[in-house]
């Protein structure tokens, strides 16, 4: 699993997603300063801004005020995003990979339904010495032991 979630966004992306709901402002490759409040992002940095204004940088005195606007992603040459994202939850995430070195984060962050049971189930198995794999092996025990433990549920002769 990646650090910020298993649809395998990056980090600008989901930090994009996290500003939603705020005033950002968005420079174009044509020169536009568009600012506005950010109401949807998409993954490929498709921006749907509402009540926004829009600044042509070579005529700032003309200014075109809009109750809503589509940027396109391969438009966009730079955002600026509010300056409470530098505190954002997936910081603490990125964090606590490189602290443990992969680890899922415990507690708040823990892992949940299928890839809760799928680590649950790999614990279980670590702790009580099982398998190494899908083959049902048997672990560090010696062929002597299995033929034993063969003999003892009365499967050998």
């Amino acid at each position: 699993m990646s650090v910020v979630g298993n649809n395998r966004v990056g980090i600008p992306i989901v930090l994009l997603h996290d500003a939603e709901g705020a005033v950002v402002t968005v420079e174009t490759v044509d020169g536009e300063l568009i600012r506005g409040l950010l109401f949807e992002a998409e993954d490929m940095m498709n921006l749907y801004l509402k009540k926004a204004v829009i600044i042509n940088q070579k005529e700032p005195e003309k200014s075109t005020t809009v109750d809503q606007v589509y940027i396109r992603g391969s438009r966009i040459l730079y955002i600026i995003l509010p300056e409470m994202l530098a505190k954002a939850p997936m910081f603490r995430r990125i964090q606590h990979w490189r602290k443990h070195g992969g680890a899922p984060p415990e507690g708040v962050l823990s892992a949940v339904g299928q890839a809760a049971a799928i680590l649950r189930k790999a614990n279980e198995r670590r702790r009580l010495g099982g398998g190494t794999g899908r083959g049902g092996g048997f672990g560090n025990r010696s062929r002597h032991h299995q033929a034993e433990q063969i003999r003892i549920q009365g499967g050998g002769r």
